[in-house]
């Protein structure tokens, strides 16, 4: 039996509480929230566009016609600008941005139906954006080397430039590398670590990530000792509990000041676009290179989605795709007959 009607904003918010619920990170709680926000924008701004003229309509009088109005406003119109420690200004919502959006509202629809509260999920029958290609950007041996060289010291002063100070930090930031390259964290994962889950007797890092599932994942020994130092010299008369990483303030890592330390040391080193999401590219593509190079040894694509932390194998695919490149490149300059003029 259809419930009694509620409007567009009870209809996001009891989303996000059913989702709140069911243990969803905190960071797809939020996506949720800014897919909602989006929608409500373009209702406040449009209210001609709605059945009954309002800005906050009613959910079961939204139809098909003005979710896709909504789609294409995004595409089309609407430009916002993102904060955080590298302000990009202006900009439009990228295909792929676009995308999780038509995700999130089909999530919506579907409590919708579930709930009772709308007959179908009308997000459905509109045809999902088509995102390019993402571009899978990782980095090199050499300028990892730079960047964990960038942890010692500081840059140099201004008026002497030989003059450079150690930094308290660099153990903590080694490590911080050290992890990223070894284990293709997500950022919240990183930061979510508590000094409990650093398994050094069997060199395993456990981490809870999307939806709070658990998984282990190995480190390489180089990274467990420097783990352990920083453990045994820093933080050695913390609590289990504590989180692994803190910020110079002595508060937990967050987000914000993980990105800033990421770019500050991409500075310093001369490495551009030194973002957290470069780290797991790099992470993923060298763990399907080295598959392809010794098939006893290395990780396979369902392997590599475990320790990802991806339900699908969608961007796994594009992995193996950038990764089969380049061992084509590698064997095409190895190759017998040509390079010994058979």
């Amino acid at each position: 039996m259809k419930k009694s009607t509620i409007t567009l904003s009870q209809a996001c918010d009891g989303l996000v509480r059913y989702k709140s619920a069911t243990g969803l990170s905190p960071n797809t709680i939020r996506n949720y929230r800014t897919t909602f926000a989006k929608l409500k924008a373009y209702f406040e701004s449009h209210p001609e566009r709605s059945a009954a003229e309002s800005q906050d309509p009613a959910f079961d009088s939204i139809t098909r016609g003005q979710l896709i109005d909504f789609l294409a406003w995004l595409r089309d119109e609407y430009l916002s600008e993102p904060d955080g420690a590298a302000p990009r200004g202006q900009i439009k919502p990228s295909p792929k941005s676009i995308l999780n959006i038509h995700t999130d509202l089909s999530g919506l629809w579907s409590w919708g139906v579930a709930e009772g509260f709308v007959p179908a999920n009308i997000v459905r029958t509109i045809a999902p954006p088509d995102p390019k290609e993402p571009v899978v950007e990782t980095l090199t041996k050499e300028e990892i080397d730079a960047l964990l060289a960038a942890c010692d010291r500081s840059k140099t002063w201004k008026n002497r430039q030989v003059v450079a100070n150690e930094r308290p930090t660099a153990d903590r930031d080694r490590v911080i590398i050290m992890l990223l390259v070894d284990t293709g964290l997500r950022v919240s994962e990183l930061c979510g670590l508590k000094i409990k889950d650093a398994d050094l007797t069997n060199r395993h890092i456990v981490v809870f990530g999307k939806g709070n599932k658990e998984r282990a994942l190995p480190i390489s020994p180089r990274t467990a000792k420097t783990l352990w130092r920083y453990l045994t010299t820093e933080r050695k008369d913390e609590l289990v509990n504590s989180p692994l990483f803190l910020g110079n303030t002595g508060e937990p890592l967050n987000r914000g000041a993980l990105l800033k330390l990421l770019l500050r040391l991409g500075e310093k080193a001369s490495v551009q676009d030194c973002h957290p999401h470069r780290f797991r590219h790099t992470f993923a593509v060298n763990f399907l290179s080295h598959r392809e190079a010794s098939h006893r040894n290395g990780g396979n694509a369902f392997e590599l989605q475990m320790a990802l932390g991806h339900t699908t194998l969608e961007m796994v695919q594009t992995y193996l795709s950038l990764a089969q490149t380049d061992l084509d490149v590698a064997y095409r300059k190895a190759l017998p007959v040509e390079n010994w003029r058979l």
